[in-house]
């Protein structure tokens, strides 16, 4: 049974007061009382929507198309007792569990926004990861993605959920997202900024987001919410566009905090409208063209959304001395960039992409994307691309991250697994195999690449990153 509900009396004369004229406090109350519609999104780095449904159809699971995202649906399963998160489809990075309304920033972005080759974003409060995946998606590796994340302890869960969806074209930074816009002035062509902000529209998933809330505290989150746009606005390119998007319902932390940048530094910028985003979207539309979803608008969480394009005229920005250590990776010689090719090619008829360079960090190799390459000077980066391999005295040792990542162009040394070898391979264990050959061999699952192994005599040595590892191995 949902634990009821504590609505503090001033958040109620707030919402009161906020409520468009068509939906009732009673309404509103009744909704936040409903457990939420499980929702997924299809990860199109490593499959597509037709293959992902007759998938799901094979599975037994249910799928409603969300509006306001073609790769989004409302999931339902007959055994809810067995957690998504464990299944085979899941651990393969084939889909993202993640809340219908927080879809709406990423949609709204790459509807206002036309990407290419050369295209530099930043997602400035990035972690666990949904909207940077959802954003790399889109860019189907074009370009670059800077996803920032501030908690020390999310930064962890932001990789891990970006390799496991096969992202290669992101660096991650770890820094107050304020930072952007004296460090990197008009670097950026697109800028996702999905605000910390007071929860107010996902009581439906956590009741206690009330338990502490107090104006003071809306009044300061609204505070930061302004220096962080403020800050977006100045990282970003002339003519480029910028999404403010929050979790919650009041205007103040939404609408006002927009009129007090827009005051700050007026004419910086102008708001593109999201009336054609999806079908009835104009229910959930303001005045300016922003998006204010109410939980029972479309039986989701409540959300915010504002499109804002930069004006073409450069904004006045602080000038800063930067004391920045040398970027920790180093181009590749030709010598070694021709082994690195030629190890993947011969080992698994693997050809690496060409908008993406080869880089040295120890003895490791990693693939870096083209237009990150201009900024990779500005800050310290924690991880930028994704891991090729090791080199040692007598080769490589390929990297899980690279196999999985890349593994749909693999046409060596593939072994597909059967579903006991699977669940033993997520647990670690080693798989009894008896074969002649050698050497590395990429293995799949349901005709999807999830790993590394390695022939040893009469069995594949196990090379799952220990991190990984499930006891429980596949649901």
């Amino acid at each position: 049974m949902t634990k009821p509900i504590n609505f503090p009396a001033k958040f109620i004369e707030r919402i009161e007061k906020d409520l468009p004229s068509d939906l009732s406090l009673a309404s509103f109350k009744a909704i936040c009382q409903q457990p939420m519609r499980k929702s997924i999104r299809v990860n199109t780095l490593k499959t597509d929507v037709d293959q992902f449904t007759q998938l799901a159809k094979a599975n037994g699971w249910r799928l409603e198309p969300i509006p306001w995202c073609k790769e989004g649906f409302w999931i339902e399963r007959e055994n809810e007792n067995v957690s998504l998160g464990n299944t085979a489809e899941h651990m393969a990075g084939l889909f993202y569990i993640q809340e219908a309304s927080s879809m709406l920033p990423v949609s709204a972005l790459f509807h206002c926004f036309d990407a290419n080759n050369d295209s530099l974003l930043l997602d400035a409060a990035a972690a666990p990861g949904s909207k940077t995946t959802q954003m790399a998606a889109k860019l189907k590796g074009r370009g670059a993605i800077v996803a920032n994340e501030f908690s020390a302890s999310r930064v962890k869960v932001l990789s891990a959920n970006l390799l496991r969806c096969g992202v290669i074209n992101a660096a991650i930074t770890h820094f107050s997202a304020e930072i952007f816009g004296t460090w990197m002035p008009e670097k950026f062509d697109a800028i996702l900024l999905d605000a910390p902000c007071s929860g107010e529209g996902t009581l439906r998933k956590d009741p206690q987001a009330l338990d502490n809330w107090c104006e003071q505290h809306v009044e300061s989150i609204a505070a930061l919410q302004s220096e962080l746009l403020a800050s977006a606005l100045h990282a970003l390119k002339p003519g480029g566009t910028v999404i403010y998007s929050t979790c919650t319902l009041n205007q103040q932390e939404n609408q006002q905090v927009i009129d007090k940048v827009n005051l700050q530094y007026p004419n910086s910028f102008e708001p593109i409208s999201l009336s054609q985003l999806f079908p009835d979207c104009q229910k959930a539309i303001t005045p300016e063209g922003y998006l204010h979803v109410w939980p029972q608008r479309f039986n989701s969480e409540g959300f915010f959304v504002a499109a804002l394009r930069k004006s073409d005229q450069s904004m006045p920005t602080e000038v800063i001395k930067k004391r920045i250590k040398p970027f920790a990776y180093q181009a590749a010689s030709a010598k070694q960039k021709s082994a690195i090719q030629l190890h993947f090619l011969e080992s698994f008829g693997l050809t690496l992409p060409t908008d993406y360079s080869v880089f040295i960090k120890g003895s490791d190799y990693w693939l870096l994307p083209n237009s990150f390459l201009l900024v990779k000077d500005e800050m310290r980066f924690e991880r930028v691309g994704v891991k090729l391999a090791e080199e040692f005295k007598h080769g490589f040792r390929t990297s899980h991250d690279a196999i999985t990542a890349l593994g749909a162009n693999i046409s060596n040394s593939l072994i597909e697994l059967n579903g006991q070898q699977a669940h033993e391979f997520y647990q670690g264990k080693d798989i009894a195999y008896p074969n002649s050959n050698k050497g590395e061999v990429a293995l799949s699952y349901k005709g999807q690449v999830i790993g590394l192994g390695k022939w040893i005599r009469n069995k594949i040595k196990n090379s799952y990153p220990r991190e990984l590892v499930k006891d429980k191995g596949l649901a």
